[in-house]
């Protein structure tokens, strides 16, 4: 089975401002994956990137084999 979502060094600057540095993800299809962390952490950016709402700054973001 591959990858339903995938994340290599996924980098997100807002001008200056750190959005997400180096976010290295990997969930199997199938498995059930609960993504939790203080305000702040990154994770409405992440999941904005991977639905293609905002574009990243580097790195590589997949969704089942599709590039984000």
């Amino acid at each position: 089975m591959g990858y339903a979502i995938e994340t290599k060094k996924l980098t997100k600057y807002y001008g200056k401002a750190r959005g997400i540095i180096d976010v290295d993800l990997a969930v199997e299809e199938g498995e059930i994956f609960g993504f939790i962390g203080p305000n702040g952490a990154g994770k409405s950016t992440t999941i904005r990137t991977l639905l293609g709402l905002i574009k990243k700054t580097s790195g590589s973001a997949s969704v089942f084999g599709m590039d984000c």
